[in-house]
């Protein structure tokens, strides 16, 4: 899940870098979100299906591979033109990574620890920002941007390896399965499914602006040096961990269904932070912990909810159906932020990211409000 993710957090705390040796604009710094996650909001529902047929192990050292050539690519890029051809790359690995480690814990793990390990590995995505936030952001100062992103393909290579040698062969029979509730059968979508898809869109919107100029933000308009900065990512992702391991272990039938949108609200406050931060600089911080626990931790109880609630043999395909939208999400949000950022306009900005969490937990709530209310109707 960190490797899945890595290239669009470097270049979030890189972007001070790639903006100055680089060239690329801020507005075409926000345009590299949008590629990567246009091209696996595309891909996910395809993605789901090849895990679910092919298995996995198989999915997870493909996802592996290609994560090591995006980051290759973007190591190697003499401009922005082969910088958008390495992030569309990486949308591939975003695109199959919900999809196969869901239905690498179905194979592997015994139903009742499903939610702990489900928060553990989704908690890997802010490894992967605390990775570009504090030391390969630190490496770069050392070895340069280059060095550092070379690095990280190099890093994804090994977990290849790995991945290979310790995951179960695809085809082994599952660990134990926790019945579905709420499922319509084998041959349909689950209920939540659609309502965490357009909960997960307004929340990967908010939180990509966060990632891609919560970095620049502290430099242009907070005095932060680019260390400093970046170590916003890392702090953040750090919050994200702790958040979506606890959050995910809370997240138990019964009350995961109403903590999407409890998350949401709290995200709400983040951003209001960050709206106040040019006044009382040291909010960044608070800020940066709060998105953290609060919106990032969000995506994980959503797919605790999707693997409770999928039917026998859709969990990779309802993955990557709620995937696909925090992922168009992130494609989103970023362009619309950039376009407030060129302009100087951050505190606008910020409001805009506090609209789209309100947005997300107003999906949320509204579902579970329903959600009971089917089921108190069938008791």
């Amino acid at each position: 899940m960190a490797f899945s993710m890595m290239q669009l957090f470097l270049l979030g705390a890189l972007g001070p870098r790639l903006v100055d040796r680089l060239g690329v604009t801020e507005t075409e710094l926000g345009l590299t979100t949008t590629v990567g996650f246009g091209t696996a909001a595309v891909l996910s529902p395809v993605g789901g299906r090849i895990v679910d047929r092919f298995g996995p192990r198989r999915s997870l050292v493909a996802l592996l591979l290609l994560s090591a050539a995006a980051l290759g690519l973007i190591a190697a890029a003499p401009g922005v033109g082969l910088l958008f051809a390495a992030v569309a790359l990486g949308g591939v690995p975003q695109a199959l990574a919900n999809p196969a480690t869901n239905q690498a814990i179905l194979a592997a793990v015994p139903a009742a620890r499903r939610g702990a390990v489900t928060g553990t590995k989704q908690s890997g995505v802010q490894l992967g920002a605390f990775a570009a936030g504090l030391p390969l952001a630190t490496a770069a100062g050392l070895v340069g941007w280059r060095g550092a992103v070379g690095a990280a393909a190099g890093a994804a290579l090994l977990a290849a390896l790995w991945a290979w040698r310790s995951l179960p062969a695809d085809g082994a029979p599952p660990a134990g399965r926790a019945p579905a509730r709420g499922g319509t059968g084998a041959g349909k979508s689950v209920g939540p499914v659609p309502w965490l898809a357009g909960y997960s869109l307004f929340l990967g919107a908010g939180i990509a602006s966060v990632n891609t100029y919560l970095v620049l933000f502290g430099v242009q308009r907070l005095g932060l040096g680019p260390a400093v900065a970046g170590a916003l990512i890392a702090v953040l992702g750090v919050a994200g961990i702790a958040g979506r391991v606890g959050w995910s272990r809370a997240a138990v039938p019964g009350r995961a269904e109403w903590l999407p949108g409890g998350l949401a609200v709290g995200a709400v406050g983040a951003a209001a932070l960050l709206v106040a931060a040019p006044y009382a600089a040291p909010l960044v911080w608070v800020a940066a912990v709060a998105v953290g626990v609060c919106a990032v931790s969000g995506n994980a109880v959503s797919m605790v909810l999707v693997m409770q609630r999928s039917a026998p043999g859709r969990a990779g395909r309802d993955s990557a159906r709620v995937a696909a939208g925090f992922f168009a999400g992130f494609a989103l949000g970023p362009p619309l932020f950039g376009r407030l950022a060129g302009s100087g306009r951050y505190g606008t900005g910020w409001g805009l990211v506090a609209a789209e969490f309100a947005l997300a937990g107003a999906v949320a709530l509204t579902w579970a409000a329903r959600d009971r209310r089917t089921r108190e109707g069938a008791r």
